[in-house]
């Protein structure tokens, strides 16, 4: 991420290249205004309502103006009291209709918003969950918090504020001018001669407006970014006593936040006394030649008193919306960055023609696990428990190619075939293409070149949803989610029992160890799991991964978190459960690689070394070099 303090010229604002920011465009877009009105449609019927009050209103505010000059040159000129009486009850209940309008306008325009923020949410986190994991490779998690924060509040300002307040006040310009042509075309004139001044004005000041306010946006985003990752991350900040400095670069970025914020008001305020002075200028020349005409017969003392009112009524919302348009620009901002997340593509999707992979546990064929130890019948009634083991999953690599980056490939021409019920063990070093496997198996990733086959059909043509519910995975930082330590292993299964959940966690050898939690399975876990430790946290993630009765068990450095004694007794249970499904194993324990029916070694993305742990001891080759590394880790320990 480039740093915001190395912008120099805040009067240029070159554009950051941040994640997927993109060039500038038109302050304004109708077709940003009208796909956002597209989230509007289950309540059609008070955003029409909501337009005939807006146009209602914007006629009835002049109205009070031309009502008071009617009252003014009629019965007070000619000091008739009924008159005047008539007159201000008409005044006044004009008045309560106008104000009366103004709490509907006002109560279907935050519905409105709230629809729309709601609508617009929806679709940026489903959006974000259907993204392969390459997207949050590349787009950090700051940027989507910011969408949905910041970018979606400034929507909601344009649309329940902005929008129909701006409508309004030019409503108000526009009623305001059609009597002043019906009263005197020849002042109507000299106003309309001054509107080119306005005009120049507004687009002068445009162009700047919409560059502070981007920045602004952009600079805000940056912030939000950072402070999500130095939260994320605060072990490490105070593990390596970053405070101060991670403390310095926020206070940059705010900085540079508070110059573009500074920049974008600055603006403003020129912007809206110039407006505000033209108005006062424009009712000076008004004033000069309306006062011509009176002392030259041309026009009634009345009419000019007229004129002016309704003059003041066209001159006053220029202000207004010199104010709005700021606001304007920044939710445009906000609807073009939103809109730019939700309409980003997947990497890849599911092939259309791709089917559900099917799941011979189960005999009525559906993706959906069954119950962890028993067997589910047609009519969807459980049995007894089955003392059989599930059935595994034949999976075959063929010559696969992968790269994040496809012009970097990180593995090459990678082939081996695990069958149904085989551990796979993948030993290298750090770098070496073992969790690339691993994202392949999972389809997390798919192939730059070569096939992935699961049970005969290749990966592409199978449904990544039901392959994930025959899929159960262990990793080295599991997160748990905030709830109980029963919700959290209910996951996989949200439907499983408080007894099936207690059966897989005593088929673990771990009953005992979760029970004595403070309160049992009924413990709070806090966020990320705070609340429990490491090795807890690894238990309650084996738990969740077994409730799900998978045919693949992917254990990825899963035991790392866990001490000896618990990883002894978790071992002879891992022995059992992995029995007849098909399992993936990184680690650099022994204990975890000894039993494998298969040992693939890699190294820089190749497969160098495969067989059994005793073969390749035999072979005193590459592998042979490692175990005696792991030999000499394990003796120290």
């Amino acid at each position: 991420m480039i740093p915001a303090g190395k912008i120099k010229d805040i009067g240029l604002v070159r554009k950051v290249r941040d994640d997927e920011d993109e060039a500038l465009q038109k302050p304004l877009e109708w077709g940003l205004i009208r796909r956002l009105f597209t989230y509007t449609a289950p309540i059609k019927g008070q955003v029409t309502w909501l337009f005939a009050m807006t146009l209602i209103r914007s006629a009835q505010l002049p109205a009070l103006g031309w009502v008071m000059a009617l009252i003014i040159k009629g019965p007070i000129t000619g000091r008739d009291l009924a008159g005047i009486a008539l007159g201000v009850a008409g005044y006044g209940l004009l008045a309560l209709s106008t104000d009366g309008l103004f709490h509907f306008r006002q109560r279907y325009a935050l519905e409105i918003g709230e629809t729309v923020v709601n609508g617009l949410r929806q679709d940026i986190f489903a959006v974000t969950m259907r993204q392969p994991m390459s997207f949050f490779n590349r787009v950090k998690i700051g940027r989507i918090i910011g969408r949905v924060t910041s970018d979606v509040e400034a929507v909601r300002v344009g649309i329940q504020d902005v929008l129909f307040v701006s409508v309004i006040q030019f409503g108000s310009m526009i009623f305001s001018a059609a009597v002043m042509l019906w009263s005197d075309w020849v002042l109507f004139l000299v106003v309309l001669a001054m509107a080119p001044v306005l005009w120049a004005l507004n687009r002068h000041f445009r162009v700047k407006l919409s560059q502070y306010s981007r920045a602004s946006q952009e600079s805000f985003s940056r912030v939000t970014a950072t402070l999500a990752e130095s939260v994320n991350g605060i072990r490490v900040t105070q593990g390596f006593v970053r405070q101060e400095t991670n403390a310095g670069l926020f206070r940059s970025l705010l900085a540079d936040h508070a110059r573009y914020n500074i920049a974008l008001a600055r603006t403003s305020a020129i912007l809206t006394p110039l407006l505000e002075l033209n108005s006062q200028f424009f009712v000076a020349t008004l004033l000069m030649f309306g006062g011509w005409r009176v002392f030259h017969g041309d026009m009634s003392m009345g009419g000019l008193i007229t004129f002016f009112l309704l003059a003041n009524q066209f001159f006053a919302p220029i202000s207004i919306i010199g104010n709005q348009y700021n606001q304007a620009l920044t939710a445009m901002a906000g609807a073009e960055r939103v809109f730019r997340l939700i309409d980003v593509k997947p990497d890849w999707e599911d092939d259309a023609a791709a089917v559900a992979l099917p799941d011979p546990r189960n005999a009525g064929g559906s993706d959906a696990p069954r119950p962890v130890g028993s067997t589910e019948g047609q009519n969807g009634a459980r049995s007894a428990p089955s003392t059989s083991p599930p059935a595994g999953m034949r999976v075959e690599f063929r010559s696969v190619t992968f790269g994040y980056d496809p012009a970097k490939p990180v593995l090459h021409d990678v082939s081996f075939t695990a069958e149904p019920g085989q551990t796979v063990a993948l030993v290298g070093h750090t770098g070496s293409g073992k969790s690339s496997i691993i994202n392949l198996v999972s389809k997390f990733y798919l192939p730059t070149r070569g096939e992935v086959r699961v049970d005969g059909r290749e990966i592409r043509s199978v449904t990544s949803h039901s392959l994930h519910r025959q899929m159960g995975m262990v990793q080295q930082q599991n997160l748990l989610f905030t709830g109980t330590v029963l919700e959290n292993i209910r996951l996989a299964k949200p439907d499983a029992t408080e007894e099936e959940v207690r059966e897989a966690a005593r088929r673990l050898d771990c009953l005992d160890l979760l029970e004595a939690l403070p309160q049992g399975f009924a413990t709070e876990v806090g966020e990320r799991g705070a609340g429990l430790s490491l090795g807890q946290r690894q238990l309650v993630c084996f738990a969740r991964a077994l409730v799900a009765d998978p045919r693949i068990v992917i254990l990825d450095e899963a035991t790392s978190s866990i001490d000896a004694v618990t990883e002894a007794r978790l071992q002879k249970a891992l022995v059992e459960l992995l029995r007849g499904r098909t399992s993936f194993v990184v680690a650099h324990r022994l204990s975890t690689i000894r039993h494998a029916d298969l040992v693939l070694v890699l190294d820089q993305g190749r497969v160098i070394e495969r067989g059994t742990h005793s073969a390749l001891l035999a072979q005193a080759g590459h592998y042979a070099a490692l175990y005696r590394q792991f030999v000499q880790m394990d003796e120290k320990a």
